[in-house]
């Protein structure tokens, strides 16, 4: 495990979503897919979002098991092995339907963690 705090992961998880949202802002999904400049922020941003993750404690990932961590890694693992086979419509529900809870849980977290000092 990274010797980094855990909230300096959730913060790069909510930056990341930060982006993904900035980025995917007034696209429908035909847009989205046509700019292959949006495809390639949102993926990245993705895989932040994943490896990010993928260094939360395992005892902070059993309180919060609202958040589907092993869902946000293996998708990280999707788009960086399997990159050319990376389903687009996946991509986009992921960043318009999912990321917003996965926001607010985060933002959630976060505030307990920082509470706790």
């Amino acid at each position: 495990m990274s010797k980094r705090d855990a909230r300096l992961f959730l913060r790069d998880m909510l930056a990341a979503i930060t982006k993904i949202e900035r980025y995917t802002s007034g696209l429908d999904f035909a847009s989205f897919e046509a700019n292959d400049m949006v495809v390639d922020a949102v993926v990245r941003n993705l895989e932040i979002i994943g490896e990010a993750a993928r260094h939360i404690p395992e005892h902070l990932r059993q309180q919060y098991a609202e958040v589907h961590w092993q869902r946000v890694v293996g998708f990280r693992n999707i788009v960086i092995h399997e990159y050319f086979d990376v389903d687009l419509e996946i991509v986009w529900v992921i960043a318009t339907k999912q990321l917003p809870a996965l926001r607010q849980a985060l933002q959630a977290m976060l505030i307990d963690l920082e509470q706790s000092d």
